[in-house]
């Protein structure tokens, strides 16, 4: 159902209310949060390892809980870019074609970055 109140514009769009952008808003200040959380975690873990050997290093990454933090973190980071850039795009992007298109790469960009990392973090804990 439509609101009559919106222009044909503003429903091909499917844009909404001011509002609409509350999720984004919500979902950007979730992963700074988790970011914080993950990446101190993340440091701990990469300063315990610095000087030790490959097998250890292999061995510590194949940890399933050391592997569940990095995947987090990966998940969490490439969302909060992704997002942030999206802000970006759309304040300062003006032309509607220009503005979709990056929109559609940094989407692009920003799954391409989250699966190599979980790729080569899986690979590690599964031992390949």
């Amino acid at each position: 159902m439509h609101s009559p109140m919106r222009t044909p514009l503003g429903r091909v769009r499917g844009l909404g209310s001011a509002r609409s952008g509350t999720h984004e808003f919500f979902l950007q200040r979730l992963t700074a949060l988790g970011n914080l959380i993950l990446m101190i975690a993340f440091l701990v873990i990469v300063i315990s390892l610095v000087g030790e050997s490959y097998n250890t290093v292999h061995a510590t990454l194949g940890n399933p809980f050391v592997a569940v933090v990095i995947l987090l973190m990966l998940l969490s980071v490439t969302v909060h870019m992704r997002i942030g850039m999206q802000v970006v795009i759309e304040d300062y992007v003006h032309s509607e074609g220009l503005k979709v298109l990056a929109i559609i790469g940094n989407t692009f960009f920003t799954v391409v970055i989250g699966l190599a990392g979980a790729f080569a973090v899986l690979k590690i804990s599964l031992g390949g």
